[in-house]
Formats: structure tokens, sequence, C-alpha cells
């Protein structure tokens, strides 16, 4: 979450030429509820049942494109195993610090820090990236996003996937 994945993986398919799917807005296109609207009406177990079943789905059938994941579907099911098995996977690294200053900015667009304090959120975060580290490392690629432009981070993804 705030890694950039969004703002990358729209750069990236361009520069490619690749459809670009992102997997929160296609679970909330298909389920006609936003993800905060899921997460509130449903609960988060809901939502990653649904979340596992569009990747399975997507990576099935789909070739040649960019999927933007969100920051928790690597950490549920055996969702990295299903990538790395389908795909090329790219962790998009970024500091505790960066990641604070990006998300303190959007906080009421995403549903599990909308109530958490600017106070709080370091703590918040860096306890979510250990949690999740875990299974971020099983990417395939890492790339550092901290204090860098986003054609940069292309550029070495491309240059990962390709060379």
């Amino acid at each position: 979450m705030g890694s950039g994945k969004s703002h990358i993986s729209k750069i990236l398919s361009e520069k490619l030429n690749f459809r670009l799917i992102d997997l929160d807005k296609e679970i909330s296109k298909r389920n006609k509820l936003t993800i905060p609207e899921i997460f509130a009406k449903k609960g988060e177990i809901y939502f990653r049942k649904l979340e596992r079943e569009a990747l399975e789905e997507i990576l099935a059938t789909e070739e040649n494109l960019v999927l933007s994941l969100g920051g928790g579907t690597p950490a549920y099911y055996n969702n990295m195993e299903i990538i790395n098995t389908n795909s090329k996977s790219i962790f998009l690294r970024a500091s505790v610090g960066t990641l604070t200053e990006r998300l303190s900015k959007q906080k009421e667009k995403r549903p599990l820090i909308a109530n958490i304090s600017d106070e709080d959120l370091p703590e918040f975060i860096a306890k979510h990236l250990f949690e999740r580290n875990a299974f971020y490392g099983k990417a395939q690629f890492q790339v550092n996003t901290d204090s860098r432009e986003p054609e940069e981070i292309v550029t070495e993804i491309i240059e990962k996937l390709y060379f």
C-alpha cells in the first residue's frame, strides 16, 4: 500500500503496450461496490475470497498484461505461489518513511488505514511491512521506489523483465 503500484503499472503497461488490470478495480467492477464498501458490508475475509477468485481467473486467461495487485494480495492463501507460477512478479519496495508520507495524504481512500491517526501511521505501516515481507520477498524481482521518478522505476522493471 502506497508503494506506487497503480501509478507504476499504468506507465509500465503503456510502455509495453500491454493491457492493464488493477485487481482492486476489477473486483469493484465485478461486485458493483467500491473496495471500502465491500470491506464495510461483507468484511475482509469475503474480500480476500473475491480477490483470490479474480486473481486465479485473470492469471489463467489473460496474456501480455500488467496486473496491479493490492498490497495484501500476496499475503493470503498461496497467492504468491500462483502469481510466480503464472507470471513474473515485482515487489516495489519503499521505506516506512516514504510510505507514511504518501499514505497520510490518502487515508480516506484506504479502508485499512482510514481510522488510524497520523501519529500511529508509521507504526502501523512498519508492522504490516514486517508481517508481509515474507510474502513480498518471494517476488521474482524487487525494485526500490524511494526518491525515484516513476520513469526511472519503469525502466528498471523493463530491464529486469527482459534482460
